[in-house]
Order: structure tokens, then C-alpha cells, then sequence
């Protein structure tokens, strides 16, 4: 998780971090011609109570008006700054197959200041075809692409038995930003962030909370 740091100079926790991007895709949910938005109803928005969204935009400056909320646009604008989305990133995406392809089509990330600027894959029969705007390359571009497309972002995408191989090369690259949708546990040097999107294991826990249910109920 990326150290962010409050209006004071102190270390945001990684819980309320990882909270401050679904505060702002709440606001995006918002009707366009609202211009306020009360604590309650953001929390009601993003699942949490509306104390801890006091609390967690009060590391932000953002403590709202007493009985009119915050304002949309401005907490947006604080949202993203924090976030580090004022700024623009470009990505590299490892894996051409249903996902890889799947995350290149995704127009989402363009909103956010995510540019997808390479594809990349060692099979041959995959380089040169069209994902999105952009054609597959071969793995072996990931450096040249890297340095000359100021890439700071990797996206893995990649079978499991490929991924720690992958992220090898991405941190050899000069990557220290890394998403792996492989199911894989990467070892990657001190100072390489990872952020794992693993869907077996979240289907497992939505089916536990299933089961759970089943046998309340029985």
C-alpha cells in the first residue's frame, strides 16, 4: 500500500487508504446536479458508518459544514490528489489471454488517470494482434517500452507458473508499482509495492458467507 500522508505530516493507515477510493467512486455515483453530500449518506454509499468517514477525510483537511455535508466537487479534487491521480499513469499490461484482453478493452481507466500503454506476451501467436487501441508485443519489449513510454505501473495477467517470472522482469525494468491478477504469492525486492486481485479467493469467501447462511438457517 502506498504511504500517504495527512495535512500534517502524519502516515495515513493503510485501512483508511484503502477506504479513500471507494469514498470517490461513491461520489461518482452521485447525481451530476448534486453539489453536497452529507457524511451519512456517503457512508450509506460506500458500506461503512459515517463516523469513520469523518474520520478518515478529516487526514484530508475535509471536515464539511455542519448541516450542509461536504462539497462534491471539492472533496473529489482532494480525493484524487491524495490518491496521486492528479497526475496520470501509464501502465503495462503482462498477458494477452481472456483477462489481459478483457483489461485492455476496459475503457474505465482513462477516468481515473490510468493509461494502458503496452501489451505485452511471449506467445507468438498473440503478438501482433489487436487488444483495444493497442497491438500485442513481445515480452521481450517490456524494458525498451518501460523507458520510453515513462510506464510506472504492471499489471500481471499472466498464468500462475508465469507471474513470479513476470515480476522479475518488471522490477528489473525499474517497476516498483505492481497489480498481479495471477494466483500467486510474488517475492519481489523491499521497496516494490504489490497489490494482488486474486477471484478464486473472493468467490471462496462469498461462498462461505453462503454456507454460513445455509446452516443458520437449517
Amino acid at each position: 500500500m502506498p504511504i500517504i500522508f495527512d495535512m500534517v505530516g502524519g502516515i495515513i493507515s493503510d485501512a483508511t487508504v484503502a477506504r479513500l477510493p471507494v469514498y470517490l467512486r461513491s461520489l461518482a455515483d452521485l447525481p451530476a446536479a448534486q453539489e453536497t453530500c452529507s457524511s451519512d449518506q456517503l457512508a450509506g454509499i460506500a458500506g461503512v458508518n459515517s463516523a469513520q468517514v469523518r474520520k478518515d477525510l478529516s487526514h484530508l483537511g475535509s471536515h464539511g459544514t455542519r448541516g450542509v455535508g461536504y462539497n462534491v466537487a471539492e472533496l473529489k479534487a482532494q480525493l484524487r490528489k491524495a490518491l496521486g491521480l492528479n497526475k496520470g499513469y501509464s501502465v503495462v499490461l503482462i498477458g494477452a489471454g481472456n483477462l489481459g484482453t478483457a483489461l485492455a478493452n476496459y475503457g474505465g481507466f482513462h477516468d481515473w488517470g490510468f493509461e494502458v500503454a503496452a501489451v505485452l506476451d511471449s506467445d507468438r501467436k498473440k503478438v501482433g494482434r489487436a487488444v483495444g487501441p493497442l497491438k500485442v508485443e513481445e515480452l521481450s519489449a517490456l524494458e525498451s517500452a518501460v523507458r520510453s513510454r515513462g510506464i510506472s505501473i504492471g499489471v500481471i495477467a499472466t498464468p500462475t507458473e508465469a507471474a513470479q517470472d513476470v515480476a522479475d522482469r518488471l522490477t528489473r525494468a525499474g517497476i516498483r508499482s505492481i497489480l498481479n491478477f495471477a494466483p500467486a504469492v510474488l517475492q519481489v525486492p523491499e521497496g516494490v509495492e504489490v497489490r494482488r486481485v486474486d477471484l478464486s479467493t473472493e468467490l471462496q469467501i462469498l461462498t462461505y458467507h453462503i454456507s454460513s447462511k445455509a446452516d443458520a438457517s437449517s
